[in-house]
């Protein structure tokens, strides 16, 4: 860890606060993932994409010395105090109620044991330690606006899903958000030095729906790990790796198995393309790759019921969650990407698999219609019906070059959403938030 205390050393030596620049940026964040760690991996539990999103964030602002400490909670005993994420990345591992079998909806109970954890944690420092806090979603956010209230910094808050917006959008069988839930979201906003939302809609639903101020809202799309996520050696070689047919039509699920995600549309939309197309069912392969999630633990096997009861588990791979580089695998391997989502905010595996190559087929929801340009890099859905999915499968299934046409211009398109665009966009965030803070301490004080 020499490097990271040597970076602290160095910044230890800053001049007093009058003399800094008024537009500085923050030097240290103290970044809030109360429910999910940076360090689980992605498609298990609760952990997906905003995991994804805050490891990538806080290694690039890193990279543009922005140093970022994680607290999450402790989910096993396992695990030290504290872990070096990277080169300026400390994730902090914070006591709050058992360390498994806690349900997400149960973590509310333990936002007071949380808080006390980062405050402990902050009792050992100078004052003035952070200049910003971070917070991800709502739990993390009343952490936060607690902490950025104790210790006379901004709050900057990205809410990533919003009660309200899924609320309005439930699958057949999912759970409505809880009303605490929207009730402290509302708190989140209105306290907010900033709000960061992945896409205009998104902004816009901060205004309509929790009455945010326009000018306390900033869009910044997430990134995509270019380096990880890229065509590399091809569909073939990537698809001999993993044991697939080389010829085959694979239209890919990779994420959290729950019905927020509509897993079971696919199937559904595979069954429909067997039932026209009998002759189909010898040269397609459908993988899900991911494990169950939220609602979608209720019934871990449903899946694979449905898959049965369709006549088509012959054709459907389950596999478990992957790491990040066999992901891109997976992404490299796949005809086409398909998302059927009934809520995304941005939607992040859809860049990733765009950025190796390999075009979407997305619900028009949310941050979708951004991530996915329609007819270029894939094609969007109105709705979930599984008979319009199953007519995009078909147009894949008869035109051989389609999936390299749009692959290619996925990939292109996917090059303008590095995680080092998003890292700077978002120290411009934190830039604006300190000097709204700043205005606000001077108008209270005069």
């Amino acid at each position: 860890m020499s490097q990271y205390v040597s970076r602290l050393g160095r910044r230890s030596t800053a001049a007093p606060s009058r003399l800094r620049l008024p537009h500085r940026r923050p030097r240290r964040v103290a970044m809030l993932s109360v429910h999910t760690s940076p360090l689980h991996q992605p498609g298990t539990g609760d952990a997906g994409g905003m995991n994804v999103y805050i490891v990538e964030l806080a290694q690039r602002l890193a990279a543009i010395n922005i140093e970022v400490e994680i607290f999450t909670r402790s989910t096993t005993a396992a695990l030290p105090p504290a872990v070096e994420l990277g080169p300026g990345v400390l994730v902090r591992h914070v006591d709050a109620g058992p360390y498994e079998g806690l349900a997400k909806e149960d973590l509310p109970a333990q936002l007071c044991a949380f808080t006390h954890g980062v405050m402990q944690a902050w009792a050992g420092h100078r004052p003035g330690y952070y200049d910003l806090v971070h917070s991800h979603y709502w739990l993390s956010g009343h952490v936060g606006w607690l902490a950025a209230e104790r210790w006379g910094a901004p709050l900057v808050h990205a809410m990533h899903t919003m009660a309200k917006v899924k609320n309005a959008a439930l699958a057949d069988g999912d759970t409505p958000e809880p009303a605490a839930r929207v009730i402290g979201e509302t708190q989140i906003v209105a306290a907010a030095d900033r709000l960061i939302a992945n896409t205009a809609e998104e902004a816009d639903e901060l205004v309509r729906h929790y009455a945010a101020e326009r000018g306390k809202v900033a869009v910044v799309h997430p990134g995509v790990n270019l380096e990880r996520f890229r065509p590399a050696d091809g569909r073939a070689a990537a698809r001999a790796r993993l044991g697939l047919p080389k010829d085959a039509l694979i239209p890919l699920f990779a994420g959290r198995i729950q019905p927020l995600k509509a897993p079971d549309v696919l199937l559904r939309a595979v069954a429909v393309l067997l039932d026209e197309r009998p002759e189909l069912r010898s040269r397609i392969v459908v993988p899900v790759v991911g494990g169950p999630s939220g609602s979608g633990l209720a019934k871990p096997e449903g899946l694979q019921k449905l898959a049965a009861r369709l006549g088509i588990a012959d054709v459907v791979r389950f596999r478990p969650p992957v790491g990040q580089e066999q992901l891109a695998d997976w992404f490299r391997a796949a005809s086409v990407l398909v998302m059927p989502s009934y809520s995304e905010s941005f939607g992040l595996v859809a860049i990733e698999a765009q950025a190796a190559g390999t075009p979407v087929l997305a619900a028009a929801v949310g941050g979708l219609p951004v991530a996915v340009r329609e007819g270029r890099t894939g094609f969007l859905v109105q709705g979930h019906d599984p008979a319009a999915y199953a007519r995009v499968l078909r147009d894949f299934a008869d035109d051989p070059h389609l999936t390299a046409r749009m692959g290619e211009a996925a990939a292109r398109h996917a090059e303008s959403f590095g995680w080092e665009n998003a890292a700077s966009a978002t120290a411009g965030v934190y830039t604006a938030a300190m000097q709204a803070h700043r205005r606000r301490l001077r108008a209270h004080q005069g």
